[in-house]
């Protein structure tokens, strides 16, 4: 299977996971349908525990869960900007290294080899 098939079909399955639970209807009976998992996790010992006290408390509250959705987007941001700066530094640095290749093994006369195999 070529690499961008295998790109394509994981795409797809991403997509299929955001899209699949909302157009079934996965989080209907709930009052807040798709809350987060720290949520859930309250009402669950709440439900079972009544007595329980937290070992202790967030450092920050947020006043409203739109500004922690919004703090959590950010964090969620940063993080995929930490990754593509990542992964666009490893990708240049490989062109880089073929060009030199390239570039050297012209200047010497001998015919220009491919791209390095990641193993595809």
């Amino acid at each position: 299977m070529k690499r961008n098939t295998k790109i394509n079909l994981l795409l797809l399955a991403v997509a299929a996971l955001a899209v699949l639970p909302l157009t079934l209807g996965l989080g209907d009976h709930k009052e807040e349908p798709f809350t987060g998992a720290d949520g859930e996790a309250e009402t669950a010992i709440v439900e079972n525990e009544p007595d329980y006290e937290p070992w202790f408390s967030p450092l920050y509250e947020p006043p409203s869960g739109e500004i922690e959705s919004g703090l959590f987007s950010l964090q969620a941001a940063i993080g995929a900007g930490v990754l593509a700066y990542y992964f666009g530094l490893r990708r240049g640095r490989r062109q880089g290294e073929e060009r030199a290749r390239a570039a050297a093994s012209a200047d010497a006369g001998e015919p220009a080899k491919g791209p390095a195999s990641d193993g595809d």
